[in-house]
């Protein structure tokens, strides 16, 4: 920690002065990055810090994130890094900060978070506002279409008639697609053989027929809870990039939506 820090203070102040074109964005995570990506085009250069496949509260910065994060002029993140939080002030103080706090996963939240990021961008570049605005509204038109997709098929599967037991970070989605959620559970480094156990008995008396994982927060008791339940097991990403067919935080909504209909469709076909 302490070297990360001498790194930061060293980089502030040998930082030579950049032009102000195209905008210099660091997003801590790829859900982030996409989003500026989608609204910027081509008046935003994004650097992404963290690979799909973690979570941003264990991440911890490395000397490069660091210059990354001193050259950036909007800084886009959770709200759940405190590393971001504690390196910021000292190596980039004038940047602009935007924290993007909640859940991304469905439609109108992740709506939201593109309205935040294009006014940010209007703010840093005021003679753009309308060209990002304009990338706003074909993003959110695009989630809105996909979404009125995904809910007509929902409906069509009869969702609200399939039980399932779903990691808390994904239980959002699964209310959103209209899965009858009878039980939650914490990442699995929080949990223990009595939770299993627990979860095991409310499966069977609410005849749970899914089980919903979260591959950022493990997936290995879900695979058990799932076998004990013989109930089928749905992996899931909450991050574009970490599975194959998830380049983008559309395509990721669009694969996790149908891993969950080929579930569904598969319990419907079983005698």
């Amino acid at each position: 920690m302490r070297k990360l820090l001498l790194i930061a203070a060293l980089i502030a102040v040998a930082l030579p002065l950049c032009g102000a074109e195209p905008v210099r964005v660091v997003a801590t995570s790829a859900v982030l990055g996409n989003i500026a990506e989608e609204v910027g085009g081509d008046a935003v250069a994004v650097t992404v810090i963290i690979p799909p496949g973690f979570c941003p509260a264990h991440y911890d910065l490395k000397p490069s994130d660091l210059m990354a994060v001193a050259r950036a002029e909007l800084v886009l993140y959770h709200g759940i890094e405190p590393w971001l939080e504690a390196f910021l002030s000292r190596v980039n103080p004038d940047a602009t900060v935007l924290a993007l706090k909640g859940p991304w996963n469905t439609p109108d939240p992740l709506i939201a978070k593109a309205e935040a990021v294009a006014g940010a961008l209007a703010n840093l570049r005021p003679d753009m506002a309308s060209a990002f605005a304009e990338r706003k509204e074909a993003f959110v038109e695009r989630v809105r279409s996909l979404a009125a997709e995904v809910v007509q098929k929902a409906a069509e599967l009869r969702l609200q008639e399939i039980p399932a037991i779903v990691m808390q970070w994904q239980a959002g989605f699964a209310k959103w697609l209209g899965l009858a959620v009878v039980a939650t559970y914490p990442p699995e480094e929080r949990l223990s053989l009595k939770d299993l156990t627990e979860l095991v008995a409310k499966g069977r008396e609410a005849g749970a027929m899914l089980v919903i994982d979260n591959l950022q927060s493990g997936v290995s008791f879900g695979a058990k809870l799932a076998h004990a339940l013989g109930a089928m097991h749905v992996v899931l990403t909450n991050f574009p990039g970490a599975l194959p067919g998830t380049a983008d935080l559309l395509s990721m909504l669009a694969r996790n939506t149908e891993a969950v209909f080929s579930a569904v469709e598969a319990l419907r076909e079983t005698p």
